[in-house]
């Protein structure tokens, strides 16, 4: 991935994101085709008395850029890009490629996607596109090439932002283009239909294909589909939008030195993009993130998602591009933040890796479908608690300056992947009740609090460096990636391998000899029967842990039985394993364990790995970044009453406050934040 490349020639790098800035900084989606030119001028002071230092613009732009077919006019954006240079503010430049105007599919009407009854999504929402149209993209394209060419030097452009959210509704497409591509994906990646005979496992039910033409996307079917076209058809989907990515910034980067990137969406919103394949084309790693209170712990998603983001970034500085100041509009009850939340969940953020911090939006919208979406500038306008509170967040990232530099410490990593997420939850397994990236947040809620923080990292990496590795759910691994996970362990780490783990090869095809399969001889087990739970089912382990979801009859080969289920179907069968591997130790677990006695584990398998931990509990994040020079604890209380933290690092000045902070202990009040900035010393 390319960290650091060449700056804008024009640009001033204090400005550019995601490189030393002095400071963090604060930026905004601004759409002025939403509002009168009268207010632009207005809109752009008051960016300026609040401190904006990057805005986002030509996101939607192409029906105001092109209003019809091969009829261009640039007037409006040539006088924003214009009023902000004179600001004092730089641009991140939109190719404003999101959504098509409602012309193209008039005159195209092939370009629109299909789902997989065939049902055609129409204009009026946005993303209305096939990925794989060859004629959406052509005329994409043809728009990038006039915004590139006009505003490629501009002095005022910092950042291309090619598209918006690729993927977040149009990841899938059934329709004939898209399965013709399909087709030509396969040939590819297989070289012969014999090839992907072999690979789909075709010979079950007679789906064995004699022809390439015969070879379709996972469309409805009366049973269940083969578990294999359909991870193929999820591989095929990303790789389809990482290639128009490429076909637009292919395009920007001739034009332009300026650095290009995409917003993605590493959430559960966008699951369709295997995003470990995107970082190498990403000169910025820049993530949208907003509170899902759909979710039991939206606040652990929150932390889940920025490690992760800064794991694709490779622990570089990155960009949160969009985030919300208060309400969304698209959840079934949109909450407003409470008081000091925008603050806290900011900090999140910060503390995890972010060194810029945009929002969507500036102004919030008057009209359209996100009317009721909160904003830097609110409908009351520049008066009142939601002006204000922009007001004190701006203050709040000036005081952070010390952290610009600063990398995030982290001595445990967690083996996370999309396409290994695809072959976890196909709908054919043991159970539908055991979710990949739900069980994933679990292991990383428990040692959030345990205030350890967990680096991100795909399968196949050299974990070198980490003393504790956990590995949630890697149904489906390679080789190369169980080679990596054990030789950790060989080396000396602490593995942590969770159930359903092992049990198949990347084509999904399952590894004969015994489960785990790929882990079978790493964790010295020998797993005879899957036994999951019925939903309302627990276990009790012999040690007071209870479980849900899964169970399993096992037996060891090499390893120690640490505890064993006291009920339920695998009663009297191991329940958590150790087994000594190299200069380390690989441990498992046969159930998902509730909240307790998951905590009690990690903090088990920390003490074994030598990592120390700080009993924060729930809703506290602790996450230190540091450089050679300087360290940086953040201690961010998302609760309601004070929380006592006891660490070394929490003496010397607290950004927040500016106020000294020293002792053996530091009471941070409800709802309260501290940075403490102190001087680097190893313990």
């Amino acid at each position: 991935m390319s960290l650091t490349p060449a700056l804008p020639r024009t640009a001033d790098a204090a400005l550019v994101p995601g490189w030393p800035t002095g400071s963090i900084l604060l930026g905004c989606d601004y759409n002025p085709e939403q509002w009168d030119r009268a207010i632009w001028r207005d809109d752009i002071r008051l960016m300026r008395e609040l401190g904006v230092d990057l805005v986002a613009i030509n996101i939607f732009g192409w029906a105001h850029l092109e209003p019809r077919d091969g009829e261009f006019d640039f007037s409006g954006l040539d006088e924003i890009m214009s009023l902000l240079h004179e600001a004092g503010i730089r641009v991140n430049l939109g190719t404003g490629t999101a959504s098509p105007p409602p012309w193209l599919s008039r005159l195209h009407p092939e370009i629109l996607p299909r789902d997989r009854d065939g049902v055609i999504a129409y204009p009026g929402g946005r993303q209305a596109w096939c990925p794989s149209s060859p004629v959406f993209r052509a005329r994409a394209l043809a728009l990038v090439e006039r915004v590139a060419e006009r505003y490629g030097e501009h002095p005022a452009l910092a950042l291309w932002h090619v598209s918006n959210e690729l993927g977040c509704h149009n990841a899938y497409c059934y329709c004939d283009v898209s399965a013709e591509a399909f087709r030509g994906w396969l040939r590819a990646r297989y070289g012969s239909i014999e090839a992907l005979n072999a690979a789909w496992g075709t010979a079950f039910w007679s789906q064995r294909y004699s022809e390439w033409a015969d070879v379709l996307p996972p469309r409805t079917t009366l049973s269940a589909g083969n578990p294999a076209q359909k991870l193929d058809f999820e591989r095929f989907s990303s790789d389809e939008q990482l290639a128009h990515y490429r076909a637009e910034a292919e395009v920007l980067r001739r034009r332009s030195a300026a650095p290009v990137t995409t917003n993605l969406m590493v959430t559960d919103h966008i699951r369709a993009l295997d995003y470990w394949s995107w970082t190498g084309d990403l000169d910025v790693i820049a993530n949208d993130h907003y509170l899902d209170h759909r979710l039991a712990d939206p606040l652990a998603e929150l932390a889940f998602s920025a490690d992760l983001t800064r794991g694709l970034a490779d622990g570089a500085p990155w960009m949160l591009m969009e985030t919300s100041t208060s309400a969304v509009s698209w959840q079934p009850v949109n909450h407003a933040k409470r008081e000091g939340e925008l603050a806290r969940t900011v900090l999140g953020h910060v503390a995890r890796g972010a060194d810029s911090i945009c929002f969507f939006q500036w102004r919030a919208s008057q009209r359209g479908a996100e009317k009721f979406h909160s904003a830097l500038l609110p409908h009351a306008g520049a008066a009142g608690p939601g002006w204000q509170r922009s007001v004190e967040l701006s203050a709040l990232l000036d005081r952070l300056e010390p952290v610009v530099g600063t990398r995030v410490e982290a001595r445990a990593a967690m083996v996370i992947g999309w396409q290994e997420r695809w072959a976890a939850e196909v709908d054919t397994h043991p159970t539908q009740l055991l979710q990949y990236l739900p069980e994933a947040r679990r292991y990383h809620a428990a040692l959030r609090a345990l205030g350890v923080t967990v680096d991100m990292v795909r399968p196949g990496d050299d974990l070198a460096g980490y003393d504790l590795v956990v590995v949630p759910t890697l149904y489906s691994v390679t080789d190369a990636a169980a080679a990596s996970i054990a030789r950790a362990a060989a080396d000396g780490a602490t593995v942590l391998v969770t159930p359903f783990s092992g049990l198949a090869d990347e084509q999904a095809a399952i590894r004969l000899g015994g489960y785990p399969g790929a882990f079978r001889d790493l964790l010295g087990i020998v797993v005879d029967e899957l036994r999951p739970l019925a939903a309302d089912d627990r276990v009790a382990l012999e040690g007071g842990a209870t479980g849900v979801i899964w169970s399993e009859a096992l037996r060891t080969e090499h390893a120690e039985v640490l505890d064993r289920f006291a009920t339920g179907p695998a009663a009297g069968q191991p329940a958590v394993t150790r087994a000594a591997h190299g200069a380390g130790a690989a441990w498992y677990v046969a159930t998902a364990l509730e909240a307790d006695g998951l905590r009690d584990l990690m903090r088990r398998l920390c003490g074994e790995a030598g990592i120390p931990v700080i009993e924060v509990g729930d809703d506290v994040d602790v996450v230190v970044r540091s450089a050679d020079d300087r360290r940086i604890a953040f201690v961010i209380n998302h609760r309601d009453e004070p929380v006592e933290i006891a660490s070394p690092a929490l003496i010397g000045l607290d950004l927040v406050a500016g106020t000294a902070v020293a002792g053996p202990a530091t009471i941070v009040p409800a709802g309260g934040v501290v940075a403490v900035l102190s001087e680097r010393s190893e313990p």
